[in-house]
């Protein structure tokens, strides 16, 4: 049972899960929550999340059994397909349950996040549209966070355009590892047709952008604490850069992607209210 219950949590992809619920954390501390409040803006983006992570093992499963795929749960046997598939039902509809704890608007948002998700694990991916539906529910992440708020707020555009900015480099960084894979099952997203260095690039653009909208978007002059890390984003994208164009990708170059993210986050808690219009 305890085998089950640990490749069921893997075939979540925990990573991105745990990542995307701190962003959601961060944001509501920023906003004011109360603890509770907090609470259930957490579980219910974490469970949007595991949705999301669980669809994508469900559905890709033969084509990662393809590809040999040993960190896929699902594609390697060590639990049923529909398993996942039920896992990821059930973890949908407990998030839109959940987050109308927070409202109506807030659970509309976050509906529409978790859409893109699935979009995408249904297809979308092998689109040359594949960035948008990582630029719809990061971009809406804040929105959730500023809509579930009592009253209700909705969220300045600023930030609703980093999110989305933030969700287009995960996108790559989430892809680029492997392009070879996905080319070999028919999968032919934005990256893939871009290739591996101008798709990492168009992260690292985005990254810098997104750190941008941070430090000036909650007004002018920036804060100081807010300049200190557009220094530090703009610092490690530079060096991205210079890696990327040396050498083919690396892992390397997805810790610094992730590095760079994580700077962003800690940014978007220090602009705190600002976020909200």
């Amino acid at each position: 049972m305890a085998n089950k219950v640990t490749a069921l949590l893997l075939a979540s992809h925990p990573g991105p899960t745990a990542v995307v619920t701190v962003v959601a954390i961060v944001l509501g501390v920023g906003l004011g929550y109360s603890p509770g409040r907090l609470a259930v803006l957490a579980v219910a983006i974490l469970l949007g999340q595991l949705s999301i992570g669980w669809s994508n093992d469900w559905l890709d499963a033969a084509r990662d059994a393809a590809v040999h795929r040993r960190d896929k749960p699902a594609a390697r046997g060590a639990i049923g397909v529909a398993t996942v598939r039920t896992a990821a039902f059930a973890a949908l509809i407990a998030a839109i349950l959940l987050t109308l704890v927070l409202g109506p608007l807030a659970a509309l948002a976050h509906t529409i996040a978790i859409a893109g998700g699935w979009a995408y694990n249904l297809g979308l991916k092998s689109t040359v549209i594949s960035f948008l539906p990582f630029a719809v529910s990061f971009g809406l992440l804040p929105a959730i966070a500023t809509l579930g708020l009592e009253p209700p707020q909705f969220a300045a555009p600023w930030v609703l355009a980093a999110g989305a900015l933030l969700g287009v480099a995960a996108h790559v960084t989430n892809v680029l590892p492997d392009l070879a894979d996905d080319d070999s099952t028919g999968i032919r997203g934005l990256p893939h047709r871009l290739g591996a260095i101008p798709s990492g690039l168009l992260a690292f653009a985005c990254l810098a952008l997104a750190t941008i909208l941070i430090t000036f978007g909650p007004g002018w002059p920036p804060r100081p604490l807010l300049v200190a890390g557009l220094v530090i984003g703009l610092a490690i994208t530079v060096a991205g850069v210079v890696l990327l164009l040396r050498s083919s990708p690396t892992r390397r170059l997805m810790q610094l992607i992730m590095t760079c993210a994580i700077v962003d986050v800690v940014m978007l808690a220090l602009a705190g209210q600002s976020v909200a219009t």
